[in-house]
């Protein structure tokens, strides 16, 4: 994207959790890579999303970039410093300029606090603001999110789930953030709900100048609100591209499954589009195939897919992937 300034950038991100046996001398013997070398950039007011099956790594890798999860290997390096080399307070200032939206709005608030206090705690942990502008920044927040500023003394269960979520959108902007990791924000919503979450986070994006990732399984929605799209397959980005050109002329066999997947409004156009089926399952990430990762389940797959890894390139227009057949 010519023009704009990278804000996030990965390279080779990796993050393995351990696997041990043992109970009282423990020895690892094995490791879960569920991060597996991304490389991305991720550039200043945009929204980038992240999209493939449930426990290809996603969250975790929007985890790892904030450094929630410290990861095994590969930086992270965030307006130009390396937050992978950060500790103490040098990496509580970053952390305070990256936030993250959760996935479930009744897991993510705590039950035993009221919403003046969730909302708060942003300002508490970095001592941005005094205990007196604390109310008043509170309720700035509430209307920001279109709720009503007199509920601060209210509790969770109070609330329903969509209002929940807008609680959470609140307390990711307490301490002014420039980069926000939205976890499946609306996967949890009734799908009434879901337009008005992302009507807000479009509309907060204008206002406040907010770069996002979008981790998501809605397909139709990622391309209403993001600008490019990463598709994520075992721990490694296998394709890369602006939506339209994503959606319309996808290379990755993967990515052509899941795009195949997407339902369209017209009937016409349905009745002549092929559906994908993928056979075989997802390959434990305990120990994944040599090679490409997709090529047990690869409809193309050659003798080279399953020996040497693909690289990553591109293919021109800021479109990237990773296949040998591509």
């Amino acid at each position: 994207m010519r023009g704009k300034k990278v804000l996030v950038k990965t390279e080779s991100l990796k993050k393995h959790f351990p696997i041990t046996r043992g109970i009282i001398f423990q020895q690892q013997v094995g490791s879960v890579r569920a991060v597996d070398g991304v490389t991305l950039n991720i550039y200043r007011g945009e929204t980038l999303g992240l999209v493939g099956e449930s426990g290809c790594g996603k969250t975790t890798a929007g985890r790892t970039i904030l450094q929630l999860y410290r990861p095994t290997s590969g930086r992270v390096i965030f307006d130009g410093t390396d937050l992978t080399i950060l500790k103490g307070e040098p990496l509580r200032d970053m952390r305070r300029r990256m936030q993250m939206i959760f996935q479930d709005p009744y897991a993510s608030l705590n039950p035993r606090m009221t919403i003046a206090r969730i909302i708060s705690e942003p300002l508490r942990a970095h001592k941005l603001t005094s205990a007196k502008e604390q109310v008043d920044r509170v309720q700035e927040l509430l209307r920001l999110v279109r709720l009503n500023p007199r509920f601060i003394n209210r509790y969770p269960h109070e609330f329903s789930g969509g209002q929940r979520q807008r609680i959470g959108v609140a307390r990711a902007l307490a301490s002014n953030p420039e980069f926000i990791v939205c976890d499946e924000p609306i996967s949890a919503l009734d799908v009434s709900i879901q337009a008005q979450i992302v009507n807000l986070l479009e509309d907060l994006q204008d206002k406040l100048g907010l770069t996002y990732m979008f981790i998501a399984h809605d397909l139709s929605m990622v391309r209403h609100i993001c600008d490019r799209v990463a598709v994520m397959y075992l721990g490694k980005i296998v394709e890369l591209a602006i939506k339209d050109e994503l959606y319309d002329h996808p290379l990755h066999p993967y990515t052509q499954a899941l795009m195949s997947a997407v339902p369209v409004p017209d009937p016409v156009v349905e009745r002549k589009r092929k559906r994908i089926i993928l056979e075989g399952d997802v390959p434990s990430p305990i120990n994944p195939p040599p090679g490409c990762h997709f090529s047990t389940r690869c409809p193309i797959a050659r003798e080279e897919c399953f020996h040497q890894e693909p690289p990553w390139r591109d293919v021109g227009g800021g479109h990237f992937v990773a296949c040998h057949e591509c």
